[in-house]
């Protein structure tokens, strides 16, 4: 399938293939003609880097999911590299919930002290 295809089935723009591409975790073969061509493989590839992106984690995060799926596994976490990726990924996460109830904490004892009476809400925002 030529890149538009590609892009369409994948849900992305072909500018955002070109860059996976440029960043080495997609190759596209040339046709004759020039134009990039990609299989169901490279389908199951930018899957995996979308569904990655969007939980937070960045490209090259995504390397060794990327390099899992190429070595023939039939999922992209199936490999040491990747969980070690995941166990990273859960600490950096665990530092910024902490870091976040840390300012929680100071804009809160800030608010009691400008406004004695009022109470803090929690849960949201309305």
């Amino acid at each position: 399938m030529r890149i538009g295809e590609l892009a369409r089935r994948a849900g992305v723009s072909t500018r955002a293939l070109r860059y996976y591409e440029q960043q080495g975790l997609l190759s596209a073969r040339r046709s004759s003609n020039g134009y990039r061509e990609y299989d169901e493989a490279d389908l199951k590839l930018v899957a995996e880097i979308r569904s990655l992106l969007t939980v937070g984690f960045t490209l090259e995060d995504a390397r060794p999911f990327v390099n899992c799926l190429r070595a023939g596994n039939e999922s992209g976490n199936a490999c040491p590299e990747s969980v070690e990726v995941y166990r990273r990924k859960l600490a950096e996460i665990d530092e910024q919930i902490r870091t976040l109830f840390g300012r929680r904490a100071e804009v809160a004892a800030q608010l009691a002290e400008a406004c004695p009476g009022c109470a803090l809400r929690t849960g949201g925002t309305r």
